[in-house]
């Protein structure tokens, strides 16, 4: 069941992995920047475009896993779920999600991101396109 647990924890941590992040350290301190890496091992991580407190500019920080007490996403995660819900009603059992990714796959040929088609082009492309422009307007009215 730990393993489980522990492979869980780890998917999680990939996926806010280039995304920004506010990181608390044990001694009060905290830092905003792009989660751009850690290790397993030590829970070590590395920050990129990084401010400190006083709003000093860090163009790349790295922070022992000892002394890192919490680390906060900044931005609501995007749901790629509702995106492939929305699509398998266009593209009925032809959507499969690849969560470990962040990445969904349309009639085994187009692949879609949060950003938008990473992979695919003719009128099924179009129409994915279709789809996710819409997702997105709705997403930003909200």
């Amino acid at each position: 069941m730990a393993e489980i647990g522990s492979r869980n924890f780890f998917e999680e941590l990939s996926k806010i992995l280039h995304k920004t992040v506010t990181v608390a350290l044990i001694d009060g301190k905290t830092y905003v920047g792009d989660l751009v890496g850690y290790n397993p091992v030590s829970m070590s991580i590395c920050l990129t475009n990084t401010k400190d407190e006083q709003g000093k500019e860090i163009p790349r920080l790295f922070l022992n896993g000892n002394i890192v007490a919490q680390i906060s996403l900044m931005e609501k995660p995007f749901d790629l779920h509702s995106l492939a819900t929305r699509l398998e009603k266009v593209f009925p059992r032809m959507v499969k999600i690849y969560d470990d990714i962040s990445v969904i796959v349309i009639m085994d040929r187009i692949r879609l991101n949060a950003n938008g088609i990473l992979e695919g082009s003719g009128p099924a492309a179009e129409r994915v396109q279709k789809v996710y422009d819409e997702f997105m307007k709705e997403l930003a009215k909200t």
